[in-house]
């Protein structure tokens, strides 16, 4: 009998006991903080080079503040897009909320995302995604990352000079939300 016949898949001889120790929560803590981070590094220094984040929250908690059409058209998730067309980024570390500007057809807004609403973060440009599975609502769901996600109009660099706009893809001049595929980027069963 090998080595191999003799342990089970993990090299135990046994089934391993339910651990007493919360390493799951402690670990998605660690991820949340990747995130955190690397919001307020953008938040005080702008994306570097290609970078840009993908966001993805709940907006069915009653603490997250976003426009009432968008919380109709997004009644339950969404997933935004951080690259050239927002402002005023920030991380309130005492109230745990992140806050963003964003246009979604032409109309500027404000959004604030408690951090425990988020559900998903992803870098694209380093292929790199994070997702929470524990929610104080929903602790026990397991949260997929959406199909699309929302790319925020052009704004106006008049009222906002510190960020660049895309030229418009639409004839009438305002660039609508497009959807972006976050395939790439979901986890994938084992082959």
């Amino acid at each position: 009998m090998s080595d191999d016949d003799h342990n089970g898949q993990d090299g135990f001889e046994h089934e391993l006991p339910e651990s007493l120790l919360p390493y799951d929560d402690w670990v998605e803590d660690a991820y949340r903080e990747v995130m955190l981070r690397a919001i307020e590094h953008v938040a005080a220094e702008g994306l570097p080079g290609a970078h840009h984040f993908y966001l993805t929250f709940r907006t069915n908690r009653p603490d997250v503040i976003i426009p009432a059409r968008l919380r109709a058209q997004y009644p339950e998730e969404m997933t935004i897009v951080l690259q050239h067309q927002f402002w005023d980024l920030a991380l309130d570390r005492d109230k745990n909320v992140i806050s963003v500007g964003l246009s979604f057809g032409g109309v500027g807004s404000i959004l604030c995302i408690p951090v425990n609403a988020i559900t998903a973060f992803a870098d694209p440009h380093i292929r790199m995604a994070l997702r929470f599975n524990h929610s104080p609502l929903e602790d026990d769901e397991d949260i997929e990352i959406p199909e699309g996600a929302v790319e925020p109009d052009d704004i106006d660099p008049a009222h906002h000079p510190d960020v660049l706009p895309e030229p418009s893809a639409s004839e009438d001049g305002k660039k609508d939300a497009e959807v972006v595929s976050l395939a790439a980027f979901r986890k994938r069963p084992p082959s």
